[in-house]
């Protein structure tokens, strides 16, 4: 009788390619439309224009960015509720996906789902789901859909260090692993999920070897560095398009704002936030690397960050000009 076959269970990935110049460029002006969009979803939470739950993405933006990269158009993505930088990485317009935080009929729900439960067929994102860990088997069943139709696509199952902890992830892992499902499972640990430190709520908190028992290979990477992010993202991509059943990559990230817009977030010191800030921040860090590389001048940089808040102010006025659903869309769009 043959020995099983043993999960690959490798590090933090630290030995990343430098990714072509263009390709820079681009992760650069994706991770700060990310963080600018968010910084406006903010103040327009402040205002009271957003109603409901409002989770922030500020800081973790690399994650997305670096995998998303590695996308077809035959490939799904599905995630949580910390989702507009998701939304905005798989190219989804910020005016529709502002006017849904803001309630408006020009949403991409048509301003019946918010902040945490938007969709778009076209742009083949599932949406972003605010049941903790509800997300994974719906990913699984998307990469069950992609072998079963033979298309070649992967499904990117996004979720974080606190839905690690859900049963239901782990009933994926199995099936995934026993039908061999072309799905990359991203664990996005920003190290609190919504108030408690990984080290405090997990048994075995490097969450990259929670595949293990069902033989699912696993990767920690640097979730502040988008390159490294790039190329986790394109070795697992692969190994699910080739037949080899899902991949784990444990994104080890940093939210610089609560878990929600209500959440103090005084279980940790502002000292441990501003040394992430200045030390660790991976828009500035990709920065500096344009610039040491020559890639671009740090006058382009502040030019292009003008554009974005350009585009995302015009975003906020659409959506705050736009109308309210009218009350017959009370009865549109239900289940039963």
């Amino acid at each position: 009788m043959s020995e099983p076959r043993k999960a690959v269970v490798a590090g933090v990935n630290t030995s990343a390619p430098a990714a072509n110049s263009l390709l820079l460029k681009t992760f650069y002006s994706d991770m700060l439309l990310i963080r600018r969009f968010d910084e406006r979803a903010g103040q327009l939470y402040g205002m009271g224009l957003i109603g409901g739950f409002c989770h922030l993405y500020i800081g973790q933006e690399a994650v997305v960015v670096g995998m998303q990269a590695n996308v077809g158009p035959q490939d799904q993505v599905i995630t949580a509720y910390r989702d507009h930088g998701h939304m905005l990485a798989c190219g989804m317009d910020p005016k529709g996906v502002m006017s849904e935080l803001t309630g408006r009929a020009s949403g991409y729900s048509k301003g019946k789902g918010g902040s945490m439960h938007m969709f778009s067929g076209e742009k083949r994102f599932f949406g972003g789901h605010g049941i903790v860990g509800a997300q994974v088997p719906l990913g699984t069943g998307l990469a069950f859909a992609d072998r079963y139709q033979n298309n070649g696509g992967v499904s990117l199952t996004y979720f974080g260090d606190g839905a690690a902890n859900q049963g239901q992830v782990y009933e994926s892992f199995n099936m995934a692993q026993l039908w061999k499902l072309p799905v990359v499972y991203v664990i996005e640990n920003n190290h609190y999920a919504m108030g408690t430190s990984v080290e405090r709520s997990s048994a075995e908190p490097q969450l990259f070897k929670r595949g293990v028992s069902f033989n699912i290979p696993g990767e920690e990477v640097d979730g502040m560095d988008v390159e490294a992010v790039h190329a986790a993202g394109r070795k697992a991509t692969e190994w699910c398009r080739s037949g080899n059943g899902p991949y784990i990559l444990e994104m080890k990230t940093y939210r610089y704002r609560g878990h929600s817009m209500s959440d103090p977030a005084k279980y940790r010191t502002r000292e441990e936030v501003q040394t992430m800030r200045e030390k660790r921040d991976p828009i500035e860090h990709l920065g500096q690397k344009l610039i040491s590389r020559g890639i671009a001048t740090e006058d382009e940089l502040k030019g292009l960050d003008k554009e974005i808040r350009l585009t995302v102010n015009m975003a906020a006025e659409f959506a705050i000009e736009s109308p309210e659903p009218e009350l017959s869309e009370l009865f549109t769009d239900m289940v039963a």
